[in-house]
C-alpha cells in the first residue's frame, strides 16, 4: 500500500499521515516535517529496571516509509536515518505511538527507549514514529492491538523488491514478547531483518 498524502496542521508541528495500520498487518512508520520536544534518554540517566511484557509487532520498509523509498526517520538518536544490525551498539530503528495534546507530541516510548525482541533476536530503539490518517495519534498504533502496545520496526528491504519486502513485513507480524530496557548480552542474530533472511526463532 502506499501512504495517502494528508496533512494535520498543529501549533508546533506539520505531521504527514502514515499509512493505514488498521487495514494491514504491515503498518508503516511517521515522519515529521518538523521536531516537537520531548523527553529524551542520555548516558547520564540511571538505567531502569527491564521488564518483559507482551507487544503487537509489525514492520515498515525501504518502500513503504514516509515518504516511499527512503528511510527518512522523525526522532534520530543514533542516526539520522533508519538502520541498525539487531546488536546493542547497533539497535535497529522501531517506531512507536504517540499524542497530541494542545499542538505538543508526546511518543508512548520516549526516544532512545530500547527494546529487545527474543522471537527477532534483535535489539531495537525508538528513534521513529508511527501512526495512520489525518489524525495518527489517535490511530491503532497509540491505542494498541486487543490490548498490546503497537510497536513498528524498520525491516529495511532496500535491496530486495517491495514484494518481498512485504512479505518479511507480514512474516515478523505478531502480539509476542518484548524486553523494555533490556540487558546488553542477550543473543542476536545480526543484520538487516528484510535482508538477513527474515528470521523469526519463537
Amino acid at each position: 500500500m502506499r501512504v495517502k498524502s494528508s496533512k494535520l496542521i498543529l501549533a508546533a508541528a506539520t505531521c504527514l499521515s502514515l499509512p493505514a495500520c488498521v487495514e494491514s498487518p504491515v503498518s508503516r512508520a511517521q515522519n515529521l516535517d518538523a521536531r516537537v520536544d520531548s523527553p529524551t534518554l542520555t548516558s547520564a540517566q540511571p538505567a531502569e529496571t527491564s521488564k518483559n511484557f507482551s507487544i503487537y509487532l509489525t514492520g515498515y520498509t525501504y518502500w513503504d516509509n514516509t515518504p516511499p523509498g527512503s528511510a527518512a526517520i522523525a526522532r534520530p538518536v543514533l542516526r539520522q536515518r533508519a538502520g541498525g544490525t539487531g546488536t546493542w551498539k547497533s539497535p535497529i530503528t522501531i517506531a512507536v505511538g504517540h499524542s497530541i495534546v494542545n499542538g505538543r507530541q508526546t511518543l508512548d516510548y520516549p526516544e532512545g527507549t530500547r527494546f529487545y525482541l527474543p522471537r527477532l533476536r534483535k535489539y531495537a530503539i525508538v528513534e521513529d514514529v508511527c501512526g495512520d490518517g489525518p489524525t495518527p495519534q489517535g490511530g491503532p498504533c497509540h491505542t494498541g492491538h486487543n490490548g498490546h502496545p503497537w510497536l513498528d520496526i524498520w525491516i529495511g528491504g532496500k535491496d530486495v523488491s517491495p514484494q518481498e519486502s512485504d512479505a518479511c513485513a507480514r512474516r515478523i507480524t505478531a502480539v509476542q514478547t518484548a524486553i523494555i530496557n533490556p540487558p546488553r548480552d542477550l543473543p542476536v542474530q545480526q543484520g538487516e531483518i528484510a535482508t538477513g533472511g527474515c528470521q523469526v526463532f519463537l
